[in-house]
């Protein structure tokens, strides 16, 4: 009984290990489907950072020459109205009788102002449209920063946890060992215990198959002896019998005329000292009893046996 306890509390102990394992097992294997996941996440980010970056460095070399070009508008345009003015200027001696004509310097100032406006307008667009764009990226940045650490920090976390459950897994595995070894030893043990104990009762076994022959063959004998005890106690009865009938037909006094049961006899023998009855010979198959002694028949008051 106590054998079969310790088995079922080693079986019992392998088995939660065994749980424990397969537990920690699956623990460690959502915990690393969560760590492919994050870093999947952080390569998708640097990815977007990266076009980000390409983006901005797009943007600012598109704004370096929209600046150029801006400043050979403006060299041209420069260059265009000192032309027009030399020209003009070459032209105010000549006099004309016709109508006043239209003012080329007013007109010029104009379409100047004009260009300047539209200059300074597509100047601002473009410089909001550069600070948009810079703040929006500044944002994607820095949401993509506090994005990184809180991944990276996750990262150590689970890094963290991963060695946690690692160290675990590895005492697990030895625990299961070192059970395993005790379930063995034990094994071994109880299977030297019972061959030990199969022997014994193999010893105990014959010596009671040889206790039952002895008692068998002594209850045959003591039967035999039974059988003999009755077969000596019949004949002794029977000698008894006999003996009871002859001395029933013996006179007790040999000058009677009548015996001892009452019937008439002879004359007293002529040898008062010879026996009445000769004494009967014993039966071959028991022990010889001897004669019980009886009074003689004559005066003698001698005895035969």
């Amino acid at each position: 009984m106590g054998l079969q306890q310790n088995v079922t509390g080693n079986e019992n102990v392998y088995a939660r290990a065994t749980i424990s394992e397969t537990l920690c097992h699956k623990r460690y294997e959502t915990e690393l489907g969560l760590r492919q996941l994050v870093e999947s996440d952080m390569n998708s980010l640097r990815r977007i950072l990266d076009e980000l970056t390409l983006c901005k460095s797009d943007l600012e070399a598109q704004v370096e020459s929209l600046k150029e070009e801006l400043l050979c508008l403006k060299s041209n345009h420069e260059q265009e109205v000192n032309t027009l003015r030399c020209q003009i200027g070459d032209r105010l001696n000549v006099e004309v009788d016709a109508a006043p004509t239209v003012d080329l310097n007013r007109v010029l100032n104009e379409t100047r102002c004009q260009y300047e406006a539209l200059v300074e307008t597509n100047r601002r667009d473009v410089e909001d449209w550069y600070t948009t764009q810079t703040q929006e990226l500044n944002k994607q940045v820095v949401s993509s920063s506090e994005q990184l650490q809180t991944c990276q920090a996750e990262i150590i976390e689970l890094r963290r946890t991963v060695n946690g459950l690692e160290i675990e897994l590895q005492a697990q595995h030895n625990l299961r060992d070192s059970l395993e070894n005790t379930l063995t030893e034990t094994e071994a043990r109880y299977s030297s215990q019972l061959s030990q104990v199969q022997c014994m009762i193999t010893n105990v076994e014959s010596q009671l198959a040889e206790i039952r022959s002895d008692l068998e063959r002594q209850n045959q004998e003591y039967q035999v002896l039974l059988d003999v005890r009755a077969r000596l106690e019949c004949e002794i009865n029977t000698y008894r019998d006999l003996l009871e009938s002859e001395d029933c037909k013996l006179p007790c006094n040999p000058c009677a005329t009548t015996n001892a049961c009452g019937k008439p006899i002879g004359p007293c023998v002529s040898n008062p000292c010879a026996p009445c009855v000769p004494c009967t010979p014993c039966a071959p198959s028991a022990s010889c009893t001897p004669c019980v002694p009886r009074p003689r028949c004559g005066p003698c008051g001698s005895s035969v046996r």
